[in-house]
């Protein structure tokens, strides 16, 4: 009689995530746009863009009401049954940090909260009760020019609630406004002036209420994924490059998260609009490193080619070239530590 060896099956892929994108501040969803057409077109993936309530011309509007709209969108898809990858850019990655309160799925275990926690997070609607519902999970983010969230902390409150040089508190509108030309600040590498002209044109108001209010809404739900990815803009006017890594040495020191740092040499604070070719490649890597199975020749071909004209690298200091000690080794060093410094003050706090 002839045995045969028992057949085991392939695991199963995940089919592709819904990728929810989160603007930042005074920037519609339409920034994305070339991105989302390259993505849905040649990729196939369901792109759903959040216009956050804080950029509609309200003083009024607070963080909270930006962190319901992006809950609601993911609420959406988990429950229809599709996991979910953020990708924020700027103030946005702390709406998206926030959102992933209880939609997360880490080394396999449901991260969402018990039932006794249920008003703290809506679900379908800012006012519904019980956790998040539904079989998908949010199972990526991919921070572009942004920041890891800490708990407890608003948007401002790393800065001491002192607003940066290139915009101002205007209390008496209630809307941050920019000290320094969006051309020059959001969009110098765009190809021509008629571009950064058009861009500038698109953004809007900017309510301070979401940037200096918040902090009892704010969450570290990074630290609730497997793995996160940040992509960094070396020649970035808004947010300096030197400030982006050390962030990203921060919470490789706070971990468990494992955080996978790419950085576009030479792009402004908005990649998406001046090089969404190399974005969207980087977005499909992250996506496949998340577990989904994706055109994965596409993204070697296309990071081939950018580390051979040198567009794209992966920060590291690298003892035979001693200028990244100090380009990239010093302010992820430095981060690391207090990220280990604020891990264990925390841990300290919890034992306590």
């Amino acid at each position: 009689m002839t045995t045969h060896p028992a057949h085991h099956p392939e695991p199963s892929t995940p089919s592709l995530p819904t990728l929810i994108f989160i603007p930042g501040a005074w920037h519609l969803p339409a920034c994305y746009g070339p991105i989302i057409h390259l993505l849905s077109t040649k990729h196939n993936f369901r792109c759903v863009p959040i216009t956050l309530p804080s950029t509609q011309g309200d003083p009024c509007a607070t963080f909270k009401d930006d962190l319901d709209a992006t809950r609601v969108a993911i609420a959406a898809e988990t429950s229809a049954g599709k996991d979910v990858v953020l990708i924020a850019h700027s103030y946005g990655g702390m709406v998206a940090n926030s959102a992933i309160k209880g939609f997360a799925k880490r080394d396999g275990r449901d991260h969402r909260p018990p039932a006794a926690a249920a008003e703290a997070y809506p679900a379908a609607s800012p006012n519904a009760t019980g956790p998040p519902a539904g079989p998908g999970h949010i199972t990526g983010l991919i921070l572009i020019a942004s920041g890891f969230t800490l708990s407890g902390l608003t948007f401002m409150a790393p800065l001491f609630n002192r607003p940066p040089p290139a915009w101002k508190a205007n209390w008496s509108t209630g809307f941050a406004d920019l000290a320094l030309s969006p051309q020059a600040l959001f969009y110098h590498d765009l190809a021509t002036s008629e571009e950064q002209d058009y861009w500038a044109s698109q953004l809007t108001p900017q309510s301070l209420k979401a940037l200096f209010e918040g902090a009892e809404h704010s969450y570290a739900g990074w630290r609730d994924l497997d793995l996160a990815w940040y992509v960094g803009t070396e020649a970035d006017k808004g947010l300096p490059a030197w400030v982006q890594r050390f962030g990203v040495g921060v919470a490789r020191g706070m971990g468990p998260t494992k955080v996978r740092h790419v950085e576009l040499i030479g792009s402004s604070h908005s990649p998406f609009l001046s090089r969404p070719g190399e974005v969207t490649e980087l977005v499909m890597e992250a996506v496949g490193s998340f577990g989904f199975a994706v055109d994965t020749d596409d993204a070697k071909e296309t990071a081939a080619v950018a580390v051979r004209t040198e567009l794209v690298v992966w920060p590291a200091c690298r003892l035979w070239e001693p200028t990244t000690w100090f380009k990239f080794g010093v302010p992820l060093t430095l981060g690391r530590v207090v990220g280990w410094a604020t891990a264990g003050f925390l841990w300290m706090r919890g034992g306590w």
